[in-house]
């Protein structure tokens, strides 16, 4: 029989018995024979000599058990371990905590034994500096040259690129909301005091355990994000060019076109129908207002506005209808501060206020970014307002070239 030492003190630690379930105190039994896994018992089921499935009651075994001295005759190995538990959770130095948490040595015992088997131990001493030989020499081959390097990007807060690297700071390696972000709420309000009862200390100590493994989820996602690169934005972004340059070379194969000389050609007479259809808009335009001189002036002066390249700032009205609303003023309305002279301009003249048009222009930089293209047609299902609105502030996203067209 082998006598081998399991060094927890607590039984729940330990695989239960398999006879009848019960938590193994020591010393228990081993079979030699079975397993992995491993197959232990009680000493009751050993002595009634219970089978179970290919486990036999004269199989050779080992008797489990940690009252043999490591170190010191007179420390046994249980007794080792609780004391390193003990320094552990009391810290260095506390003698009498450690005393008190083992309760089987007295102060200047615990001392003198830690003291003498695991500060001044020479054989620990001694492998400790091979260990740090080692590893500084493994260091100095496998040194990796320093290269400098750009300053990571550092997005302003709640902007569109700080949303889209969902709160990531480079700086810190960090998120500004963590996963499972209020994990600490189930903590605050608890404390450990020394009239707790069994039961509360058990409870309080199974909180503390979900809250660990909390954790652990929360550091096993930022693993999978940083292995895999997800707050790669440049990564992406290349992804999104490949993506559009496939589905172009797809639209080539559809229309029969199979060298880049015809592909030329096909789009400049694509760009030629664009041309043509946005004329026929115009046309649309001219003729809703060619009925009222004033109006058709107000037409013609904010296309020349457009075509010089400003923004339009006479507000269309028409004696033949209802007259426009005045622009909206934006003085004091959240977002203001966001927005460009253009954006703003906008606004007013839509009369929607900064922050749903940040919503809507995001909601659209979004879908056109996994489209690869957006249509009229796409960002009147995605915002739903009115749809001469919509179609303002797709124009004025296309022509501002936040989004293209599919």
């Amino acid at each position: 029989m082998d006598r081998l030492g399991s060094f927890s003190n607590d039984p729940s630690d330990k695989p239960p018995c398999r006879g009848c379930s019960s938590y193994l105190m020591e010393p228990y039994i081993k079979c030699a024979e079975c397993g992995p896994p491993p197959f232990f018992l009680c000493l009751q089921c050993f002595t009634r000599g219970f089978e179970y499935k290919k486990h036999q009651s004269d199989h050779t075994y080992e008797i489990m058990t940690s009252d043999f001295p490591v170190l010191d005759p007179s420390w046994t190995a249980q007794e080792e371990m609780a004391l390193l538990e003990a320094v552990m959770d009391c810290g260095f130095g506390n003698w009498q905590d450690v005393a008190n948490q083992m309760c089987t040595k007295t102060k200047e015992e615990c001392e003198k034994h830690y003291m003498k088997h695991f500060i001044n131990n020479p054989l620990f001493a001694s492998t400790l500096l091979n260990l740090k030989q080692a590893e500084e020499a493994k260091t100095a081959d496998t040194a990796i040259p320093f290269h400098s390097a750009d300053d990571p990007p550092r997005p302003t807060f709640d902007s569109l690129l700080s949303r889209d690297m969902a709160g990531y700071m480079p700086a810190r390696a960090d998120f500004i909301e963590e996963f499972d972000n209020y994990a600490e709420w189930d903590l605050r309000d608890i404390d450990f005091v020394e009239d707790d009862s069994d039961i509360l200390h058990a409870l309080k100590m199974a909180v503390v355990d979900i809250y660990h493994s909390r954790l652990k989820e929360r550091q096993r996602r930022k693993k999978i994000i940083r292995e895999h690169g997800l707050i790669n934005l440049r990564k992406f972004q290349l992804e999104f060019e490949l993506r559009r340059e496939i589905k172009r070379l797809q639209e080539y194969r559809t229309a029969g076109i199979t060298n880049f000389c015809s592909a030329r050609t096909y789009d400049h007479l694509k760009k030629t129908r664009e041309e043509e259809r946005l004329k026929r808009t115009m046309l649309s335009e001219v003729l809703q207002y060619i009925q009222d001189s004033s109006a058709c002036q107000q037409w013609l002066r904010r296309q020349a506005d457009i075509d010089s390249g400003l923004s339009p700032s006479i507000p269309m009205t028409s004696n033949s209808g209802r007259r426009s609303a005045p622009p909206l003023n934006l003085t004091g309305l959240p977002g203001t501060e966001k927005l460009n002279e253009k954006e703003k301009e906008l606004c007013q003249m839509v009369r929607l206020v900064p922050g749903a048009y940040l919503e809507y222009k995001s909601a659209l930089l979004n879908e056109c970014n996994k489209q690869g293209g957006l249509r009229l047609a796409q960002a009147r299902a995605l915002i739903k307002i009115d749809v001469n609105k919509t179609r303002k502030i797709y124009d004025f996203l296309i022509r501002e070239g936040h989004i293209t067209k599919a």
